[in-house]
């Protein structure tokens, strides 16, 4: 495939379309019609990057497409941030740079079939580093890693049951390479078709061999989800009334959204009393979302709390991995302009110290997280690797409810149940509330965004360790490996080509003629 030469001869030109290719794969996560568009969205990026004239242009290639990847994952985030999204955006799209120099490195002009051969490792593992350094918290974490677009893929949910959503990216970047080596470079066709049938050869094997949850009785969860109201007090009045529906129906848990309680219960001992009513009301604990100033400690918490018929039970988790600008500033001395221009936090909230597993009175062990925690993968694999029986999520995006936001913050919990082996109840206050198996399926049916109501789940329970939560991130491991050989390999022959390249050439001595004059002729 060929380029037109206007496009890669002019800056402007080159840069829109590095900006429009990086921007693809987001059409690949809300819908379940378009997974299959991550097998090819990468390849116009690629097919640019290995267009480049230079090394540097295809690094900035590489950093246009990441802005351009960056923004499209984040859109729903511009009625809180504006301006900002791309000046962060364009600050994660430099960890691009590097990828586009070595799609440039290992795929330029005609590649031959041992390039090809290497860049099928290579290319994959320079995006899972991109994509680990990016999951790191204080970045804006693991939110649109590639390979979470194949969540409703049962095929790739196996998958993720031994390399988790790493393995998925890994696979998907595999694949996108070994198109574009197909569309561009006819000699390197045969390393390409080697490189797909290689890909579905692991996909078959891990659909044959990875262990499948071994499911052992179910649970009766409810999920409440009063959507939009005006404030806190209304809220609870609605969830009051959804939950005393749920009366008589032989529930084990019944789980609120997050900020589902916009006060602290022990300022507030009247709506702890009418929690604990309605547990006794419908004979189940009830999980609620406490969102507010704490009164045994300064700052504001948001926090899991489990109460039962008697009250209070005394399980409590408090959020630890708080979202970037809606909860808290980063550097907020630096970046503190930020609440000028947007919705960004005015107040940092604080953040709790370590995973809880909560025992519900009938025996069951649930391992609850807020909102954002369900992206990442390290938090429901230590929730299972604790003895978790059911993982739960639970989530508010009233601020994003006219975007893609909340389907994709649905479609997490399929990869994190399918990678630990736990179904996973995604439990939202305006919605998507989801419900998925120990194998990722889908259980029952959504709840939307505009949906306000109650609905019991027949969950499915499990028993066994997957190879994702006994071994956890090894895909990144063995990236990192790849990635320090092909450094070591390159600096070898570094220095091999600088003690080999011929001395240069003496100069000849100058002979200087005198003057006549000088010997006074």
């Amino acid at each position: 495939m060929r380029l037109p030469d206007r496009w890669l001869t002019s800056p402007w030109r080159r840069g829109l379309l590095a900006v429009s290719s990086g921007a693809l794969p987001m059409f690949t996560f809300p819908a379940a019609s378009l997974w299959w568009f991550a097998y090819v969205a990468l390849v116009p990026w690629i097919l640019l990057a290995r267009s480049a004239p230079t090394g540097r242009r295809a690094a900035y290639d590489g950093w246009l497409g990441g802005l351009g990847f960056m923004v499209a994952v984040h859109h729903w985030l511009f009625p809180s941030l504006h301006v900002f999204t791309f000046v962060i955006a364009a600050l994660l799209g430099a960890l691009w740079a590097p990828w586009g120099w070595l799609v440039r490195r290992f795929l330029a002009g005609v590649p031959s079939a041992g390039r090809v051969v290497a860049a099928l490792v290579v290319l994959p593992s320079g995006w899972l580093m991109v994509e680990l350094v990016r999951s790191w918290q204080g970045l804006g974490g693991p939110w649109g890693l590639l390979g979470s677009s194949q969540w409703q893929v049962e095929p790739a949910l196996r998958l993720a049951s031994v390399g988790g959503v790493w393995l998925l990216s890994f696979l998907v970047v595999a694949v996108n390479v070994a198109v574009a080596v197909l569309v561009a470079v006819r000699s390197s066709r045969v390393p390409a078709v080697a490189g797909l049938v290689a890909t579905a050869a692991v996909t078959s094997a891990a659909w044959v061999w990875s262990p499948r949850p071994d499911v052992d009785g179910q649970a009766r969860i409810a999920v409440v989800q009063p959507g939009v109201l005006p404030g806190p007090e209304e809220r609870f009045a609605r969830e009051e009334a959804l939950t005393r529906e749920l009366a008589g129906q032989d529930l084990d848990l019944i789980v609120w959204g997050e900020s589902s309680v916009g006060y602290d219960l022990a300022d507030r001992p009247d709506l702890a009393k009418r929690i604990v009513a309605l547990s006794r009301e419908t004979g189940a604990d009830i999980l609620v979302n406490v969102d507010a100033r704490r009164s045994d400690r300064p700052g504001i918490y948001k926090s899991s709390v489990l109460v039962g018929p008697q009250g209070s039970t005394g399980e409590r988790y408090d959020k630890m991995r708080l979202v970037p600008f809606g909860e808290y500033v980063p550097f907020r001395s630096v970046l503190g302009w930020a609440t000028s221009v947007g919705k960004a936090a005015g107040e940092d909230r604080m953040r709790g110290t370590e995973q809880v597993v909560m025992n519900v009175g009938n025996g069951l062990k649930v391992g609850p997280m807020v909102c954002f925690e369900s992206a990442f993968p390290d938090m429901s694999r230590h929730l299972a690797r604790d003895g978790a029986q059911l993982l739960l999520a639970q989530s508010a995006t009233s601020t994003f409810q006219h975007s893609w936001a909340p389907e994709q913050h649905a479609s997490l919990a399929a990869l994190r149940a399918a990678e630990t082996g736990r179904p996973m109840v995604h439990s939202t206050l305006t919605g998507v509330s989801a419900v998925y198996g120990p194998s990722g399926e889908r259980i029952g049916s959504w709840l939307g965004t505009s949906a306000s109501t109650s609905e019991v789940y027949e969950v499915p329970l499990a028993d066994g360790v997957t190879p994702y939560a006994r071994f956890g991130e090894w895909p990144v491991y063995a990236a990192v490996l790849v990635l320090v050989v092909l450094g070591a390999v390159e600096g070898g022959r570094a220095v091999r080509l600088r003690r080999t390249a011929p001395a240069p050439p003496e100069r000849p001595a100058r002979t200087v003629r005198e003057s006549p004059a000088r010997h006074g002729r």
